[in-house]
């Protein structure tokens, strides 16, 4: 396998092969149905996996495979390294014809990512970071905000619970890598999300905060480690690392509850 920094390379040309293949259908007639209630999707997605199977599959044939849209092969718990992908994180958004969706890629190694990159052609952004060499929007380093109270920090959110109310909601794409993404650059504080998920939902971006200096955790404060037996994390806290602390003492209840559900 090439070294690093041409993987990572290698991996960001492959977001953005596929990232153009899906904004061609982006606003366009696409068939769709729901998986289960509630969770969309459409032929755009299917085929967006299997090219980005193909590519990143012929880049390491070594890595085992996880993604949204292909069946689960507990193989991949044998390997050293995983894809752990999203076609289209942001379904609903691509539907609707919004913009806030993405490509999501991430090569996990012993458990952590060693490589994320976030391709989002409809809001003209494409994101990449390598463990231990910083992270980029276009190609631009970027770095977390230099908030240190959790009161007033911005959160991306339609709005906010009572008991949060002296947070500050922010515009929410529907992609939480997206989400997640705009505490890397600065432009939120905190995301938070309570309740149990995927790891190709979070893989990229965590890797993207954390690599612009944010500390990125699951909602309980836990490590987060991918590759899981069930491919799940609960939750993800990616904050300025001056209110984590106090992030979690807050959902610390909240969190607690919604764990054993």
């Amino acid at each position: 396998m090439r070294g690093r920094d041409g993987l990572l390379d290698a991996v960001s040309a492959i977001a953005t092969e596929v990232g153009a293949m899906v904004h061609e259908r982006y606003q366009g007639e696409v068939l769709q149905w729901e998986k289960v209630p509630g969770h969309p999707v459409c032929d755009v997605d299917l085929a967006a996996d299997a090219l980005l199977k193909q590519r990143l599959m012929e880049l390491d044939p070594e890595a085992g495979w996880l993604s949204e849209e292909t069946a689960d092969d507990p193989e991949r718990l044998t390997r050293v390294r995983v894809w752990v992908v999203d076609p289209i994180d942001g379904t609903r958004d691509f539907l609707r014809g919004r913009p806030g969706w993405a490509v999501s890629i991430a090569l996990v190694e012993g458990g952590r990512p060693l490589i994320g990159v976030l391709d989002a052609p409809a809001r003209g952004e494409h994101w990449r970071a390598l463990s231990g060499g910083g992270a980029t929007r276009n190609g631009k380093p970027v770095q977390v905000s230099g908030r240190t109270e959790l009161s007033g920090a911005r959160v991306p959110a339609d709005a906010v619970p009572r008991a949060d109310k002296d947070l500050v909601p922010v515009f929410k794409p529907n992609s939480i890598a997206l989400r997640i993404a705009m505490v890397a650059a600065g432009e939120a504080d905190l995301l938070a999300a309570m309740r149990w998920g995927k790891e190709w939902d979070i893989a990229a971006a965590a890797l993207i905060a954390q690599e612009a200096g944010a500390t990125v955790t699951d909602a309980l404060g836990r490590p987060l480690r991918y590759n899981s037996t069930k491919g799940d994390a609960f939750g993800i806290l990616a904050t300025t690392p001056a209110i984590h602390g106090a992030a979690v003492a807050r959902l610390a209840t909240r969190a607690s509850v919604a764990v054993i559900r």
